[in-house]
């Protein structure tokens, strides 16, 4: 019986030293992080993707630990808006000066992105021909075609419309400012899409571009689900 209750004593004393000693290193784990040098970085306040527009309501500043702080992390949010992210950066990630670029240096890189074999064409396209804007860089799109084919009166004129390619690579976008009326904010729109296209292709798209009209329908980015539902 006095084994027992010397065992129990025991069991009791290890629990409340675990407990006590934990409660310590808790404490000296916070005074070590109050003590350490802090410095506000740029994070994501939500997901940006890849080639996504930043906005100032996509950032939020937060304080990290001086020590081991990113060479590349920054600092401020001054003139990050309105650049493009380069890769995906998810929300609470600090934003750090390889993963932005603004518009001038993604035409300079252009040509770095053009594949083996292929070459860059741009066309001129309003906002109806951009799919409302809604065009970027890596999408992928078809080209379709219009062409008027002018009959001999009394005959109407013949439109015909096909798509000229399909799947075709963005590589970039060009955008100019609208000025609006009634003292509106100006507005982004498109002037022109580069597309990477064979040299063949290349000179049926300018071909077209010159005979015709042409406008670009977007591919979705979402990777169908090869799983067959009646195989469950």
């Amino acid at each position: 019986m006095r084994s027992k209750i010397i065992l129990l004593l025991a069991l009791v004393m290890g629990v409340v030293t675990t407990f006590l000693f934990f409660n310590y290193m808790k404490q000296f784990d916070s005074e070590t992080v109050a003590n350490q040098n802090m410095t506000t970085v740029v994070a994501a306040k939500d997901k940006i993707s890849k080639n996504e527009l930043i906005t100032a309501e996509k950032l939020m500043t937060i304080e990290v630990p001086s020590e081991g702080l990113h060479e590349q992390a920054i600092l401020s949010m001054d003139g990050l808006a309105g650049q493009y992210a380069t890769a995906d950066i998810e929300a609470g990630e600090v934003l750090l000066n390889h993963r932005v670029q603004d518009e001038k240096e993604e035409t300079i890189f252009v040509s770095k992105k053009v594949g083996e074999g292929k070459r860059a064409v741009s066309i001129g396209v309003n906002f109806v021909q951009s799919v409302a804007n809604l065009v970027e860089p890596e999408d992928r799109v078809d080209v379709i075609f219009t062409e008027v084919i002018e009959m001999p009166e009394p005959q109407q004129d013949i439109v015909e419309t096909t798509t000229l390619l399909r799947e075709v690579r963005v590589l970039a976008v060009d955008r100019r400012m609208i000025e609006t009326k009634d003292e509106a904010e100006p507005h982004t729109e498109y002037s022109s899409v580069t597309l990477e296209l064979s040299p063949e292709d290349s000179v049926k798209l300018v071909n077209a571009y010159e005979s015709g009209s042409v406008h670009l329908a977007i591919h979705s980015r979402i990777v169908a689900d090869v799983t067959n539902d009646t195989d469950e």
